[in-house]
């Protein structure tokens, strides 16, 4: 078995059932405020601290250094804030498939299990409480000593607003868990953008599944440890050398 410490989850696409509603609720947004992004383009950037998105595509859109840029960002931001919230607040929330078997093998074998997001922490809260994952949490968002669930969440907000692709988050759980060697952590996430963020860690594996957002022939060529059809297939993984 494979000497792993610590395993780094994305939510939404990974551990959570994601099935584009993200991305809805996110071109929802963009077509208020006369956002011009086609569905490819949004699904591209999935993963990507939100609002670092905002300004990307309306850079695309107005052009580089356009004195309007952050404003509309800023704008369309808080709209796809409210109307993602009120997404997760009123409709159901639920695991992928393998999730919680994952979960209890993991902590069986004794092993972290941390969650990374490029949402802010009010949306991770809202998800983390309906899945029941949150209550257990300190008001670090840790918990060592779980038994079932997860031991810490992290948003961006956690590390200076800092998101996916750099590294800060996992840097960020790999101290808060006391992990000493990064070489014994896995990331694991549904899109490019997770590959590249376990890749910046320097963690021992960065790892894609293939049932989230993204298929396996939209990540493969993508730089990676390894592409699961499923996260449940995490349990071989990490038994097997």
């Amino acid at each position: 078995m494979k000497a792993i410490k610590l395993v780094v989850f994305d939510m939404a696409g990974t551990t959570v059932l994601d099935n584009h509603e993200v991305e809805l609720c996110f071109k929802q947004a963009a077509v208020k405020n006369e956002l011009h992004a086609s569905d490819e383009r949004i699904l591209a950037l999935q993963g990507y601290a939100k609002i670092g998105v905002f300004r990307t595509l309306w850079a695309e859109q107005l052009g580089k250094n356009h004195s309007k840029t952050e404003e509309l960002a800023q704008k369309s931001y808080q709209d796809f804030k409210h109307i993602l919230e009120q997404h997760y607040r009123t409709q159901p929330v639920l695991t992928t498939e393998g999730c919680l078997e994952t979960f209890e093998f993991l902590h069986q074998q004794g092993i972290y299990i941390a969650l990374t997001t490029g949402f802010y922490r009010d949306v991770a809260n809202i998800i983390l409480e309906k899945l029941g994952w949150g209550q257990s949490l300190n008001q670090g968002y840790k918990n060592i000593n779980n038994k079932s669930g997860i031991h810490l969440s992290v948003t961006p907000d956690e590390v200076g607003g800092v998101g996916r692709p750099a590294p800060d988050m996992i840097e960020y759980a790999v101290r808060q868990l006391g992990i000493q060697n990064k070489k014994q952590v896995i990331n694991i996430g549904d899109t490019p953008v997770d590959l590249q963020f376990g890749k910046n860690a320097g963690i021992g594996y960065a790892l894609g599944v293939c049932n989230g957002t993204h298929t396996h022939d939209q990540l493969k060529t993508y730089p990676n440890d390894g592409l699961l059809l499923k996260i449940s297939d995490l349990i071989d993984f990490i038994s097997h050398d």
